[in-house]
């Protein structure tokens, strides 16, 4: 899937477990900390790519992404498994625990939490594609949905563009409007301290 696809993907995502499970208390600084992690989230698996929007930004970026996606095994190996989401986890938490002294407003719990609906979104989104994700790496199998290859989606094709992406815009759409009760009392009673 495209970034693009992947950054709609992570925020449906986020947003159906807001409504699933609404957080008991949020401050501003959470909520915006938490839909930036939640984008990072979205995007993070393919840092494994030289050509991923991390490594374009940087100045040496696409000889960094070269050496890092090597490192890692390559695209699609172990930055979209399972054993992946664990590590690139406890990277994050890791981080936050860091940088919590310089933000003491931020929850991190759900800050880590975003991000990791944004990881896992990124490999649901890709299980759809004919390239499939190794889920449960070291075994090498990449697990697709539908089960027959030939019918999986190609990445950045008219499918994707003209059906996937709408389709994801329309559920986050429908979310906000169908769960409009929920999603404004966390913006009412808990967003503002």
């Amino acid at each position: 899937m495209t970034a693009r696809t992947h950054d709609v993907a992570a925020l449906t995502f986020l947003m159906f477990a807001v409504i699933v499970t609404p957080p008991a208390g949020m401050t501003v600084a959470t909520a915006f900390a938490a839909l930036l992690a939640n984008q990072l989230g979205g995007i993070a698996p393919d840092i494994d790519q030289p050509t991923a929007p991390f490594w374009r930004n940087l100045p040496v970026g696409r000889y960094l992404g070269r050496v890092f996606g090597a490192l890692i095994g390559g695209h699609r190996f172990l930055s979209h498994s399972l054993l992946g989401v664990g590590l690139f986890a406890v990277a994050v938490w890791v981080l936050l625990e860091f940088l919590q002294p310089i933000m003491p407003r931020v929850d991190i719990g759900f800050v880590w939490w975003a991000f990791v609906i944004g990881m896992v979104s990124h490999l649901v989104m890709d299980s759809f594609t004919k390239e499939g994700v190794p889920f449960l790496l070291p075994i090498p199998y990449k697990f697709g949905f539908p089960p027959v290859r030939s019918w999986r989606l190609t990445t950045g094709k008219a499918i994707e563009m003209y059906v996937v992406l709408p389709l994801l815009i329309i559920v986050a759409v429908w979310l906000a409007s169908t769960h409009y009760g929920v999603l404004a009392q966390l913006i009412e009673n808990k967003l503002v301290d």
